[in-house]
Formats: C-alpha cells, structure tokens, sequence
C-alpha cells in the first residue's frame, strides 16, 4: 500500500502568491527557505565555461569531494576520505539516501515537532515510522539527550538539525555530545541535517561528526552556497558504508548535476561574496526581531541560525493556513503556515523566511504593522 504523505501547504502560499503577482501585485516572498540570491559570480562565470567546452555526462568530481574533506577538516577538525563522501541531487535526495541505506521498512524514526516537513514525509515514503516529539521553548525547540534516553522502546534511528528548520535554533556543542553518548548506548543511528551550517549569528555550529564519527551527515549547496536551483548537496558515511553508499545513489539517482558539480568546486571559495549575504541575513534578522514588538509577536524561537523566524500567533488565529493567506491577499507578503511543520501546534504557529533582501523585509515590516495591529484588536 501506497504512503499517505502530507501536501506541502507553503507551496500553495506560493502559488497563489504567484497568481496575485501576475495580475500585477506587489509580492514579497518569505513562504520559502531559499536565499533570493544566485550563486557565487566565480561559480556561473565557470560553468559558462563549462557550457562552451564540455559535453558533460554522468560523473563524481573527485576535485569536488577533495574540497568537501578539507572543508570538514578547517572548520570541524574532522578528518575524513573522500570515498566517505557521495555527492547528491541536493539535500532531499540525501535524505532518501540516508534512510534508505540504514534502516529497513517498519523502524521507527524520532524527530522534533516542530521540525521540516519532508523529514517525516520521507519516512513515512519509505514506508518507517515517525515518531515525532513535541519540543517547545524549554528546550529551543530541539529533542535533548535526557528526551532520547527516555524513549521506550529506543528508536532505530533519529533525525537532528542544528540550526533547524522552522525555528532557527542551534544545539550547542555540549548537547551534541551528550546527544552522541546516548544514541551509542542505546544503538539510535544519528541522521544530521546540517544544511545551514554557515548561517549562525551567536556560536559557531557544531558537526555532529565531532562527536560520533558514525553519524550519517546530510548538507547540501542550498542555503549557505546560495545555490538551491543547482540541485547539488553531499552525505557522509562511515568509511565501511561507502560502498553501500555508491551503490544506493547510483541505483536511485545515478550522479548528482555534473554542471553543478564544477560550480560547486568553485563556490567553495568564495567565501567573501557568501560572508556577505550572512550579512544581510544578520540585518534582515535584527529588523525583524526589532518589529516583533508591533507586531504583536511575543513568543518566537531563538532564530540563532538558518533564517527563519517561528512565531507564536495563537492570540490571532488557529488557523496559520488561512491566516497566511490572508496575510498575502492582503499586504503581499508571504510567509509559510506552521501545519507544515507541526501538524499537531502548528495552526498556531507561522515562518517568516529573511533570505531576501534587506529592502524587501523593510517593506514587509511596514506592510504587517498596521495589518497585524487590525487583527490585534478585540
């Protein structure tokens, strides 16, 4: 039998977002985690090259991989082999690939909730089991080592993001470590989604693979990189599952774009043009944690990386679906219902995305005050 999955309710958002933008109105879009810039200029100048001198084909840059290691190694103190590395059509397709490879139809998988809605998605396609915990602001939304250790029975396998999706939060590194400790004890294989990795404005991010060199890491090109529509994202595994690790993404997916892949190699060096869209995102955030009080938005998440803000709106509504509709037909902004990502408390919850330009939020901002103060009122 065919899994039941969810829809995707931002995408909807975006969708009549994009309806109302072509009959000529003024949309801001906040509804989706995707940076409003391109790739590094040094990236598209190198694949313009590669358009005009190579036919291209199935392929793994080993360059690529290589600078993926050292990567790990400068920022994480990690050391790894490339062969631990498979590159990927993006993040969601190493999801599938991580799964798949570890755990057999029937394990149960713990996540939080709130968390991405293609986590448990993903599980339920392949035909595990989610078991998602509800985490709130006592634990900045994220499952700690003492909510692992009192699972009974213990999960097969469990998904972690720091910084996550929707809240922005970040585990810190002592977390992770007690984290790491309990899953060894208890035979929990640990799933790391760190594709925000780059995107923190308190404490650097912390790898999972500092702390159990077993974790399964999942990152992607996506957000820090700037390059979402680039498909190109990477797993790590442990040296003794790289095989089953080729084996899973060439049966599945053959290889990831080998365009991307040469852009990819070249952006990994760009960090002065990628540290200055962290910029923006750290202003764009500060604008918005300034606006939150006229807003009326006084229970949010610690937005401590990625680039989202969570917010409470149960004094509004508990209907984030319709409420984010409302909000777009009648300001133009769109932002993303929270039933995507709690399907419990998310009605009451909604994410606003500041991976747009600095003038763009500073619009949005002036668009909600009044909007969000008609709605305040009794």
């Amino acid at each position: 039998m065919a899994a039941q999955i969810d829809p995707f309710y931002a995408i909807g958002v975006s969708s009549l977002a994009h309806a109302l933008k072509a009959e000529g109105r003024s949309i801001i879009h906040m509804e989706f985690g995707q940076p409003s810039t391109g790739a590094p200029r040094a990236a598209i100048a190198a694949a313009h090259q590669v358009l005009d001198t190579e036919g291209m084909g199935y392929w793994e840059s080993a360059p690529l991989k290589a600078r993926i290691c050292r990567h790990y190694a400068e920022t994480y103190g990690v050391t790894l082999e490339p062969r631990q590395l498979t590159l990927t059509c993006g993040a969601s397709p190493g999801l599938v690939l991580a799964l798949s490879m570890s755990f057999q139809p029937g394990d149960v998988i713990a996540m939080a909730r709130p968390g991405y809605v293609a986590y448990r998605n993903t599980v339920k396609a392949l035909h595990m089991q989610p078991l998602e915990i509800a985490c709130g602001a006592e634990t900045r939304f994220q499952l700690t080592a003492a909510v692992l250790a009192a699972l009974d029975p213990a999960p097969a396998g469990v998904i972690l993001a720091s910084p996550a999706n929707p809240t922005g939060t970040v585990i810190p590194g002592a977390e992770l470590e007690a984290i790491a400790r309990v899953c060894r004890e208890r035979g929990i294989r640990i799933v790391s989604d760190e594709i925000y990795h780059g995107l923190s404005y308190a404490e650097p991010t912390r790898s999972m693979l500092e702390f159990e060199p077993r974790a399964i890491v999942v990152n992607s090109f996506s957000k820090y990189f700037s390059m979402a529509g680039w498909r190109l994202g990477w797993v790590v595994v442990p040296n003794e599952e790289a095989h089953r690790a080729h084996a899973y993404m060439g049966a599945l997916f053959l290889t990831a774009p080998s365009l991307a892949q040469h852009a990819g190699l070249v952006a990994m060096d760009c960090r002065d043009e990628l540290e200055g869209h962290v910029a923006t995102y750290r202003r764009n955030r500060q604008l918005l944690l300034d606006a939150l009080p006229a807003l009326g938005l006084a229970e949010i998440a610690p937005p401590d990386g990625a680039f989202y803000i969570w917010a409470n709106i149960a004094h509004l509504t508990d209907d984030s679906l319709a409420f984010c509709k409302d909000l777009l037909r009648d300001t133009g902004v769109a932002t993303a219902p929270g039933i995507d990502f709690d399907p419990v408390e998310g009605r009451h919850f909604i994410r606003l995305s500041f991976a747009v330009s600095t003038p763009e939020v500073e619009e949005a901002i002036r668009r909600m005050v009044p909007w969000f103060a008609d709605r305040g009122r009794p």
